[in-house]
């Protein structure tokens, strides 16, 4: 039975509860401690009562084998959870998005000691992010217009200033267009370019609130987090599972109507050949970014017509440009069209003479997509470029996953069945495919159920 210490003390009146449980290796009694302190307005003879409820749910979670007077905080388990899922193949991009999400939540909740979180904790979280408590401390750089007489006195480009300052193309590229960058990455740019970060940018505070899509984010991670610790029997139960997280409504996925392909399929015979041909795959394969810039010539049957998408390139500032799996650690096979054979055979052609050209700088990584030198390229700079694409040919706002949805907007539209659409674009479940493209699946039955009324049931003239 739980022993109750009543201790009294200036500033109120304390329960200290000792639970002794077994013996260690060395024959000494176990003992499990937890101090409760009764509300100011709780008269004596309740908070009585209430220490002896308080001490047998003490008791009898010992019992059932928690480890329920743990002293670790909420930012110490999150730590070690992110060591295991590093341990377990989880890709450095998703534990760099953790750990990035991570800073926010520690800085409410990072001190407490798990077995103290409860539901209202991580409520009145939430409800912070949405106002500007919790944002304000994140700070936001915009440059000045120094920073392109810094790049020119540097003799740096975009693409070498990315490269210099370990951050992505798009970021210098908004960095350029005066778009608020963070300010980490700030400082990096004026490092790479030697110059003090307050003379290229203007650093301000982000009072901005966080969005519902954002909050959510938050959400999963803490509930990952605190999951793991109940599966671990440190906690009694998930304080994630019994809140209530805001909704983030999914938007529609945009994608382009057939007379907008074909005006970027003109615009693009201006467009230099190696970024004609990624365009190109990524209008008729819906392939993710990263895995167009990881095809590799062995992967291309040129007798069958068929693409190997098996590799997936990525970008991390710990670590450079690198290969991984798909995002679904899955291989699929595409077919694809005798034009887009006869486009990688010229492609490839052409590559042969830049390697002609570079002698012993060019590196043999068998990518089919390289830089000047044949390492592989940083698939940000493909969102980069479909950017200024769009920009220079007044097109519609451009992006890789556009063309995505493009594909698999066909393929629903023209009957496609959804298992076959969901191969296509790699997702690992069916389910990713009807959910994501529900809209679009349900203006193809509409369009069906049109489809056999105007066939089936039109009666002939009298």
């Amino acid at each position: 039975m739980a022993n109750i210490q009543k201790i009294e003390k200036k500033n109120g009146v304390s329960y200290k509860i000792i639970v002794t449980r077994g013996r260690d290796d060395f024959g000494k009694q176990i003992r499990h401690y937890k101090t409760w302190t009764p509300p100011q307005d709780m008269t004596p003879r309740k908070a009585e009562k209430e220490a002896q409820r308080v001490a047998f749910e003490f008791e009898q979670s010992i019992d059932l084998g928690y480890v329920v007077d743990n002293r670790q905080t909420f930012a110490e388990y999150a730590a070690y959870v992110m060591e295991i899922k590093a341990q377990n193949g989880v890709k450095p991009n998703t534990i760099s998005e953790y750990e990035f999400l991570l800073k926010r939540i520690n800085r409410s909740i990072g001190g407490m000691k798990l077995t103290d979180i409860r539901p209202q904790h991580l409520n009145m979280f939430y409800r912070a992010l949405q106002t500007k408590a919790v944002c304000e401390t994140a700070v936001k750089a915009v440059a000045k217009p120094t920073i392109k007489e810094a790049m020119k006195a540097a003799g740096m480009s975009q693409e070498r200033l990315a490269i210099a300052s370990h951050t992505s193309n798009p970021t210098i590229t908004k960095v350029c267009r005066g778009e608020a960058i963070t300010e980490e990455k700030a400082r990096a740019i004026a490092d790479a370019l030697e110059c003090r970060v307050g003379d290229l940018f203007t650093l301000r505070k982000d009072m901005k609130p966080l969005s519902d899509k954002t909050i959510l984010e938050h959400h999963r991670l803490i509930h990952t987090v605190l999951g793991m610790a109940e599966r671990e029997m440190l906690i009694p139960y998930n304080a994630a599972d019994k809140v209530i997280p805001p909704r983030s409504s999914q938007s529609d996925p945009n994608y382009f109507q057939p007379d907008q392909v074909a005006d970027i399929l003109e615009a693009l015979d201006t467009e230099p050949l190696k970024w004609q041909m990624i365009a190109h795959l990524l209008i008729v394969t819906g392939c993710r970014r990263g895995e167009i810039a990881g095809l590799k010539w062995n992967k291309v049957d040129f007798e069958n017509a068929v693409l190997e998408i098996s590799a997936n390139v990525c970008y991390s500032k710990k670590l450079g440009i690198y290969e991984t799996s798909t995002k679904t650690r899955t291989v699929r096979y595409l077919k694809v069209p005798n034009e887009t054979v006869a486009m990688l055979k010229r492609y490839r052609a052409a590559q042969a003479e830049q390697r002609i050209k570079c002698g012993d700088r060019w590196k043999d990584t068998g990518y089919i997509f390289t830089q000047e030198t044949g390492e592989p390229m940083n698939p940000s700079s493909i969102t980069a470029w479909t950017r200024k694409f769009s920009n220079r040919h007044g097109l519609p706002p451009i992006n890789p996953h556009a063309f995505r949805h493009t594909v698999a907007s066909v393929l629903i539209a023209n009957g496609t069945d959804i298992v076959t659409v969901s191969k296509q674009l790699g997702h690992a479940q069916v389910s990713t495919t009807s959910d994501r493209y529900s809209h679009l699946i349900d203006r193809a039955r509409v369009e069906a159920s049109e489809c056999i009324a105007n066939t089936l049931l039109i009666r002939k003239k009298a």
